[in-house]
């Protein structure tokens, strides 16, 4: 199949109009049109090489929504003319504990990231979603609800599933007290998410300008945490706390503002170790956690949920060749929240 995207020919070069071809149809495969393709922070990391050496030529890209447009033989999950979407990763070894307990986001044998990886092969480079179309197993894919507006889905498929999956693993419902550190493009799906499940919810956040937003998508409270010692007269006030920027930042502090067995998540992956000592963890039967994305099942499970609460990303659509200009404007904090491209202008 030919395809047109957008690639990074090295870590230094910007993104630029690539053609390239995807695979036949194999029996589980199914192909797509590709009707929008979020930009995650994390594209950026990788086409930037900042988080370790990666494969070019790089077409990235794991928020994908878009139409299927043709089935292979063996594939009854999906028709012709439906919503799909594709997120994170597009294989697994499907055999260790994790992959048979549907968490493919944990394969213990390392799963095939949507780009910026080998199919499992390793040979062939998997190009991502900056492109008009795409292939994908059909196991690796899932249905997305005919209510939602499909810009909008686009960065649920990482944004949202980063989000969603420790707020379900921590069993996040009414009366559970929620924190979200950062209203950025992960930040705001957890509100949404968190108020949804029914808990109280509270958003920290360096920036003054974001407390209106984050009252509008259903926050309770808003801190601004500018001042240290606000966070102190929060102590032992939260059941759960997610943290979903990547600067550094004092982990204790918020450690501290857990109730006794709460739960901080790491989901942000800041430059340097975090700090801890030991005794706010044992002070109140504290725990620190990461959380990465979720399973295709548990990405299902999502989906079906932002149909029945009728949740989407709040995105800014813009057009391929604006590319370039989107990524300095995310490392700059300058969207809200999520910039997601048009399909049709690859």
């Amino acid at each position: 199949m030919k395809s047109r995207g957008l690639a990074a020919q090295s870590s230094t070069s910007s993104l630029e109009p690539f053609e390239f071809e995807r695979r036949e149809l194999r029996p589980n495969d199914v192909a797509l049109d590709i009707a929008y393709a979020g930009i995650c922070h994390s594209d950026i990391h990788q086409v930037r090489e900042e988080w370790g050496p990666s494969i070019f030529p790089m077409v990235p890209g794991h928020e994908i929504a878009g139409t299927v447009t043709a089935i292979g033989s063996a594939v009854s999950k999906f028709k012709v003319g439906d919503r799909i979407g594709i997120g994170v990763f597009i294989d697994s070894c499907r055999t260790c504990a994790s992959c048979k307990k549907g968490l493919e986001q944990y394969c213990e044998n390392g799963n095939t990231g949507t780009y910026n990886s080998l199919e499992r092969d390793g040979k062939t480079i998997a190009f991502g979603g900056y492109s008009n179309n795409f292939v994908v197993d059909a196991d690796f894919a899932v249905h997305i609800p005919n209510n939602l507006d499909l810009a909008g889905v686009a960065p649920l498929l990482c944004a949202g599933i980063t989000l969603y999956s420790p707020l379900k693993h921590w069993n996040a419902k009414s009366g559970t007290r929620v924190g979200i550190v950062g209203l950025g493009g992960l930040g705001h799906m957890g509100v949404k998410f968190a108020k949804a499940l029914g808990a109280e919810v509270t958003v920290f956040s360096h920036s003054s300008q974001k407390e209106s937003d984050a009252l509008a998508m259903g926050a309770d409270h808003f801190i601004l945490t500018r001042d240290p010692a606000t966070l102190k007269d929060l102590s032992r006030s939260y059941d759960l706390i997610l943290n979903t920027v990547s600067a550094e930042l004092d982990i204790s502090a918020y450690l501290n503002m857990l109730s006794l067995d709460g739960t901080l998540v790491v989901i942000g992956l800041p430059g340097k170790p975090y700090s801890v000592g030991a005794g706010v963890l044992l002070g109140a039967r504290r725990s620190l956690a990461g959380s990465q994305v979720g399973g295709v099942a548990e990405i299902q499970e999502m989906l079906d949920f932002c149909g029945v609460h009728n949740i989407v990303s709040d995105v800014e659509v813009i057009q391929a060749d604006y590319a370039n200009t989107a990524y300095e404007r995310t490392v700059a904090s300058d969207v809200k929240y999520r910039f997601v491209i048009d399909g049709a202008s690859f």
